[in-house]
Formats: C-alpha cells, structure tokens, sequence
C-alpha cells in the first residue's frame, strides 16, 4: 500500500491504522526531535499531495481485511494538515465506518480558519506544544518564516472554541530543552489557556536530527507530569507494541512502519516472536531475511538499535 500503514499499536491510541496523506518530508517546521529527520525544505502551501480517491480506497480495504483498528490515524510525513481536503476523506472514512478518526499535527496551521474547519469531524485531534516562550519554539520547532509562537498559540485556542472532539495536546520533553521547572511552568499556563482535554507527554525515543536531543530521567518525566497536570490531565509516557499482524507480505509491513518512523530493533524482536510463538530459530531467521532485502538500514541512539529505511 502506498498510504496506509500498520496497524501500528500505541498506549494513546490502541491499535492505530496510519495514514500518510503527504510526500517525504513536507512540513512547516524543522524541529531538533523529528524522527524523520531535517527539513530540507519548508512546504507551506497547502494542497491535494495525493488523489484522496486513492487514498480513500486503501483505508476500506485495510478495514475490510478483518485486523482489529482501534483508530484510523491521519498523520503525514510531515505536516498532516498540509494536504487539502482532509475533511473529505474524515466525512468519507466515518460513512464506511464506525472506526473513530484521529489527526496528528503540529498545529501550525490552525490559524487558518478552513483548516480548523477541515478538523471539525474528526473524533480526536492531536497537536503539540512544545514551548511556553517565543524562544524556546524557535530553538525547539524551528518553523518556516511568519509561523510564529503567538499565531500557534492563537490557532489552538481557537480550534478549542470550535472544535467539540478530543483535544490531545502533545508535549515533546526534551532533557535540558523543556523541562526545566521555569519552561515547564510557562507550557502549564499556555496549556491552561487552550484547555485541552488531555496532555500527552512523550519523549524522543527515537533517533533525532540534532545530537543535542535527550531523553530527561524518571525524576525530571515526573516533575514535568506534575507541573503540567495543573493545566489537564496527563498521559505518563509509555511505549506501544508492534503488531505485523500476520506473516504475509512481512517485508512490505515493516518497511511502511520504518519509512514512517525508525523502528526499534527490539521492539521489532517482540513483535515477531507474537507472530512466531516465541520461536527463536524464526525470528532470527525472519530479521536476517528482512535485513538481507536491502530495504534497511540501522543506526544507533544511544544503547538501542533502531531499522529504518534506506533512502534513495
């Protein structure tokens, strides 16, 4: 399939049908976490990347194949809401399905009123905030010139007066970036004023573009979980399992899960001992056919090893 992914599991949303609606790596930011690396280029004209026919024909099949999708997941290879007429492929999925629909974005452009208007139908919405202060969004989200902290800001107030769904924030701790007691207060009280239902806390787990990024201790994750409850409640960071499903087209799998995001080789380990009943033998020889495919590469972050796919 060539825009539907997984489904992939995750503690915030079960097990999440991806979607990705854009060309790699299309976004109105360059921030230091992002697992899809730098941004080489800002995109910042909204269109339609894809045919949403297209599009919509392999999330119903990918429904109809009988996995069990908790959530079918709108994200992009960079920012989701770049692509046009996302409100007709929510409108068109909720017809075919009682699935509820989920949008992971930046939240950049939800100072445009057609985007907010594009989110309306979608059961969960997922944007970040990862800075209370002017300075810490440039350091840390690096956005296209004009996409300012005080619009970012404006866009998710506005999108809480309008929008009647699940408003998910998500906070990306950074260790010595964001999560100082001074920097997290600041997010508490921006927070506060947007009024989301809940604030997922997550970390960069995965490997970053700027060597700097690092994962902050259990006692510093604590504090910020503490700071920020005062503004909604908080959702622990936690990682999810993979799940391939079943063993058919297994390379095709694990490559849509790697190109969107570095798949951790343990975790990749697990999932494949689910699919082989713990057979050793088989997921060794499973992860050695895989890796002899020529799809991969790995790369080190920190003590874990982490797959992910070749460029061209």
């Amino acid at each position: 399939m060539n825009y539907v992914f997984g489904p992939v599991s995750s503690k915030r949303l079960g097990q999440s049908l991806g979607v990705d609606l854009l060309p790699s790596k299309s976004c109105t930011w360059n921030c230091v976490y992002c697992q899809l690396g730098r941004t080489k280029e800002y995109v910042t004209e909204r269109r339609e990347f894809f045919p949403k026919e297209d599009i919509l024909a392999e999330i119903l099949d990918a429904v109809s194949s009988g996995k069990k999708i908790d959530w079918i997941t709108f994200v992009g290879s960079g920012e989701t809401t770049l692509y046009k007429g996302l409100d007709w492929l929510i409108a068109e999925v909720k017809k075919a399905t009682e699935i509820p629909v989920a949008v992971i974005t930046n939240g950049s452009l939800l100072c445009l009123p057609e985007v907010r208007k594009e989110l309306l139908e979608a059961d969960a919405v997922l944007p970040s905030l990862n800075a209370g202060s002017a300075e810490l969004f440039e350091r840390i989200d690096r956005p296209a010139s004009g996409f300012t902290f005080e619009k970012h800001v404006e866009g998710l107030r506005l999108l809480r007066q309008e929008y009647r769904g699940k408003l998910w924030v998500e906070v990306m701790l950074i260790r010595g970036l964001n999560d100082s007691e001074a920097a997290l207060n600041d997010m508490a009280a921006v927070l506060a004023e947007i009024r989301p239902d809940m604030i997922h806390l997550v970390l960069p787990t995965r490997p970053a573009p700027e060597s700097m990024v690092g994962i902050p201790d259990e006692e510093l994750v604590q504090r910020a979980v503490f700071i920020l409850s005062a503004a909604a409640p908080v959702l622990h960071p936690a990682k999810g399992e993979m799940n391939l499903g079943s063993a058919e087209n297994l390379l095709d799998t694990v490559a849509a899960i790697a190109s969107r995001h570095p798949v951790q080789e343990r975790e990749l380990e697990t999932a494949l001992g689910k699919l082989f009943d713990g057979d050793a033998a088989k997921i060794r020889e499973a992860l050695d056919s895989l890796f002899a495919s020529g799809r991969f590469d790995k790369v080190r972050q920190g003590e874990e090893l982490y797959w992910i796919v070749k460029t061209a």
